[in-house]
């Protein structure tokens, strides 16, 4: 299969016509990324297609709103969807194909398989969304088998989603090599998302506090300050600037999110992570720390 960017994006909907196109690919000696999505693609995605272009021949992008990582109360019905418009764009990103399976392909009946992975997965995501990182280590998982990737890109914005899919593929020793891309930012510094369509215009100005009050935290504990005086500051600035709440802004340690002291950091790798809400819109953000 050749594409070039002006044509219609190749799609596959199920896993044998899926592996057939990579098995395929593979008889031709060329290196094969994957891109894991939800849908509703922005920059953010895209840049995950041209990194894993650096280092495959062909890359896969799939588009699934898996059910699996939402709570009965959260927006999956809500969450915005339209394939023809993600497919133009990932074929503009130099995407070779588009896997979208059915929710019928995904899980089939009777499915009753779940991976978990612990203790990474546990705090802040995990604390505040419980179901969250075994959905998506069980769809990664089948994702991962299903394609099998010499590589898959993930972006360093769900900073613990990826430490949780680095985490899995070691333990269950899948053969795909696990890349973190770097978080893409609006000029004003809030975080691509594509949660950010939810943000009423007001919303939206206040939005880019959130990159703000973490680069100012990073500052501090990398230049010697307390942690948990830094983090309640970077907290309570959150609220000031017209966030309704605040899940959690921490700086835990970057690989296993394992809590540091209250004090100064002591020189291990560092991440701040932060989850706060504007109205119904629940927005993360991370920054690493040099210290």
């Amino acid at each position: 299969m050749t594409h070039t960017p002006d044509a219609p994006l190749p799609i596959v909907r199920t896993v044998a016509d899926l592996r057939w196109q990579v098995f395929a690919w593979r008889a031709e000696g060329l290196r094969v990324g994957l891109v894991p999505t939800m849908g509703a693609l922005h920059e953010g995605h895209l840049s995950l297609v041209r990194r894993a272009l650096l280092d495959a021949d062909r890359v896969v992008a799939s588009i699934f709103v898996n059910p699996a990582q939402f709570a009965p109360h959260e927006d999956f019905d809500a969450y915005p969807r339209g394939e023809a418009q993600d497919a133009a764009l990932l074929a503009q990103a130099g995407c070779h194909l588009l896997y979208a399976p059915t929710k019928a392909e995904m899980y089939p009946e009777g499915f009753s398989t779940q991976v978990t992975v612990s203790g990474v997965s546990g705090p802040l995501e995990g604390a505040s969304r419980p179901q969250f990182f075994a959905g998506v280590a069980t769809v990664v998982a089948k994702l991962l088998i299903q394609a099998s990737p010499d590589i898959a890109v993930f972006g360093e914005k769900d900073y613990q989603q990826l430490q949780v899919i680095k985490r899995l593929v070691r333990d269950l020793d899948l053969p795909a090599r696990i890349i973190g891309a770097p978080t893409l930012r609006a000029e004003d510094g809030l975080a691509l998302s594509s949660r950010n369509a939810y943000l009423t215009p007001q919303q939206r100005k206040v939005a880019p506090a959130m990159s703000a009050a973490l680069a100012r935290l990073v500052k501090a504990v990398g230049e010697g300050a307390a942690v948990k005086t830094s983090e309640d500051i970077a907290a309570a600035a959150l609220i000031a600037a017209g966030f309704d709440k605040v899940d959690y802004v921490e700086v835990r340690q970057a690989e296993d999110l394992s809590r540091l002291g209250p004090g100064p950091l002591a020189g291990a790798p560092a991440r701040a992570l932060a989850a706060a809400w504007l109205g119904k819109t629940r927005l993360i953000d991370n920054m690493g720390v040099e210290s």
